[in-house]
């Protein structure tokens, strides 16, 4: 009996509303937008930040912007309160 109801439970899934298209098209569109604004960005001295980290490991140079991440989201965050 219990068995039964756990499979016909398991089998019931929500109707597919294309969410999770809908989520990879705003990824896509912001690695896009990040990546035409990155030469800007950088003029401005993001990326240049104290705890943005650059180093080379492996023969490739990594680049883990820490500094630059949180004070863009603060940024995002204020124009979202704003708007």
């Amino acid at each position: 009996m219990l068995l039964a109801t756990a499979a016909t439970h398991c089998d019931s899934q929500p109707p597919y509303d294309g969410r999770m298209i809908r989520w990879l098209i705003v990824i896509f569109l912001a690695l896009m937008l990040i990546s035409w604004f990155t030469p800007l960005l950088q003029k401005l001295g993001v990326g240049k930040l104290p705890g943005d980290f650059r180093f080379r490991l492996f023969g490739r140079e990594w680049f883990i912007p820490l500094s630059s991440t949180l004070v863009l989201s603060m940024v995002a965050a204020l124009i979202a309160r704003f708007v």
